[in-house]
């Protein structure tokens, strides 16, 4: 498992969001301890990534959980040299708020906004 920077969300029991990409399951898993906190689901399309679904338990909301998910999936995005097409309307809502992100849309994403 790989674990998150010291600045990512804290468990209110201090324990530090973990994130790791389940390949098996083409999900990026974000957990607290053992507890599954959130997840992006995703297809990869020859050198895409398309993020297709964005989902935090109520339990866990409010903890920035889902945009540590956005970002943790972006930076391997870039790593692996992949872009990204944002068929889930977080993801969609990060590009938009964060234009220096842009560069990792598929062109094809970039006409459908």
């Amino acid at each position: 498992m790989t674990k998150r920077a010291a600045d990512e969300p804290a468990a209110d029991d201090g324990q530090q969001l973990t994130i790791v990409d389940n390949a098996d399951e083409r999900r990026y898993e974000a957990r607290f301890g053992d507890q599954l906190a959130g997840w992006v689901e995703y297809g990869r399309v020859q050198s895409r990534l398309v993020a297709l679904h964005t989902e935090v338990p109520p339990e866990f909301g409010g903890r920035g959980v889902a945009s540590a998910l956005v970002r943790r999936v972006l930076d391997d995005a870039r790593a692996g040299g992949f872009a990204v097409t944002p068929r889930c309307p977080f993801f969609k809502a990060h590009f938009q708020r964060h234009p220096e992100d842009r560069d990792l849309l598929a062109p094809s994403s970039l006409a459908s906004g």
